[in-house]
């Protein structure tokens, strides 16, 4: 299994296939995300893409998204 920290340059991370956010706003200010091994996922800037990694397990990307989906990083004016 490929072991891969949070800090590991990108360009460090063999076979990774890269993933575009679909809400990507066109100017490159977007998220991308690789599966890196069979437990983890790698997330790292676009406008960086050989920079450093953020990488977290399966289950806490699936709590994240969800969390995402259900508004909860929404933010209301005041």
């Amino acid at each position: 299994m490929i072991m891969v920290t949070n800090g590991t340059p990108t360009s460090e991370i063999t076979g990774a296939r890269w993933t575009k956010a679909s809400a990507s706003d066109g100017i490159g200010d977007c998220v991308e995300l690789a599966h890196v091994n069979e437990t983890d996922v790698a997330v790292r800037d676009s406008r960086f893409p050989d920079g450093p990694a953020l990488v977290f397990t399966r289950p806490q990307i699936r709590v994240f998204l969800d969390s995402v989906c259900q508004g909860e990083f929404s933010s209301t004016a005041v």
